[in-house]
């Protein structure tokens, strides 16, 4: 059932009518440098761009052996400036390690370089550890509740008239007067509600945090109030998928990934490990079970079994767009998983 269809007058979403996008976290392989990273991510925003990728996002995490994106703004540039028409964003930065007028300037840059190709994304978590918080705030006074002051302060910048929001006298140059889509993100209700409440498009990181995806999607389309940015509810669901041609492959390929959250399971960061053949021996029986509850919706699969799913989460979010992170120790392996995601998701 590829084929668009209506049900009492009303369009129901076949996956060909959504958009889907990239989320790199620009993984350093074990054997691997920084700078390895960052021409794979290059040139893996290349042919995401030939394939029909919407957009290409990195994300913001400090103090990790295993990821490369940290000055996340400066990769941004990075991809903008090999690529043509993708738009580049961040997935995203976390406002509470900055100032706000620095990332105005930041990304007012980075659209002045790029027009129409900038996209960001703010989280309110730290994206690191307590002692990397602290080298980067210099305190650990935030609890996150400032959000919304900032994202007001910062969103100000951007608004030639929003001088009540910010400081008195304080422009970002470049920034002011530039149309950049800001997006909020989250992996619980809180960045939910705000989305809703100040009418922005809103992705939540369910690759991560699988159990409050529904109630946050419920909670934002019941607080939406249309702004002059949106007049209806734009939902991006996270996805972690590794696709191959067989399913055994698949899944194979995907216990890098798997050994990277038993990891942050255990409470530790290490660069993306090879693949293995199975996972026994290395886990214990209940980490098993915690990282399993974890992948509710990250896919290892065939194209049919990943189109199989793929519907069912469809139907359960109503998803505007996807966002699919895939962490594959392979480079070759990885751009051929994208590759199969952008043809199932083509297919009509």
């Amino acid at each position: 059932m590829r084929n668009a269809s209506t049900i009492g007058g009303i369009h129901v979403k076949q996956l060909h009518d959504i958009p889907f996008s990239v989320l790199d976290l620009a993984p350093i392989r074990e054997g691997g440098t920084a700078a390895d990273s960052f021409h794979n991510t290059l040139d893996l925003a290349r042919h995401a761009e030939k394939w029909g990728y919407n957009r290409y996002w990195l994300a913001e995490h400090h103090n990790m052996t295993g990821i490369a994106s940290s000055a996340t703004s400066v990769v941004i540039g990075h991809v903008a400036a090999g690529t043509n028409t993708i738009r580049v964003g961040s997935g995203g930065i976390m406002l509470s390690n900055h100032a706000p007028l620095v990332i105005a300037e930041q990304f007012g840059t980075l659209e002045s370089l790029y027009p129409g190709r900038i996209d960001l994304g703010l989280g309110r978590a730290p994206g690191s550890d307590q002692a990397a918080a602290r080298a980067l705030r210099r305190s650990l006074g935030s609890d996150g509740s400032e959000f919304p002051e900032q994202l007001s302060e910062l969103r100000a910048y951007f608004d030639p008239e929003g001088s009540g929001s910010r400081p008195a006298g304080v422009r970002a140059v470049p920034g002011e007067g530039l149309n950049i889509p800001i997006w909020l993100l989250g992996s619980s209700g809180f960045s939910a509600q705000l989305a809703g409440q100040l009418g922005l498009p809103f992705a939540f990181a369910s690759h991560f945090a699988p159990d409050y995806l529904l109630p946050a999607l419920h909670l934002y389309r019941t607080s939406f109030k249309p702004s002059a940015v949106l007049d209806k509810p734009y939902v991006m669901v996270g996805l972690g998928i590794t696709a191959a041609d067989t399913v055994e492959e698949a899944r194979r390929l995907a216990t890098s990934q798997q050994q990277q959250f038993l990891n942050i399971i255990r409470g530790r960061t290490g660069k993306l490990q090879p693949p293995v053949d199975s996972l026994d021996g290395i886990w214990t029986s209940q980490e098993k079970a915690l990282l399993m509850s974890k992948q509710q919706y990250s896919i290892a699969g065939d194209q049919a079994l990943i189109e199989e799913r793929l519907l069912q989460i469809l139907e359960e979010t109503g998803a505007d767009e996807w966002i699919i992170a895939s962490q594959i120790y392979d480079h070759s392996a990885r751009l051929h998983s994208y590759e199969l995601v952008a043809d199932l998701l083509k297919k009509e």
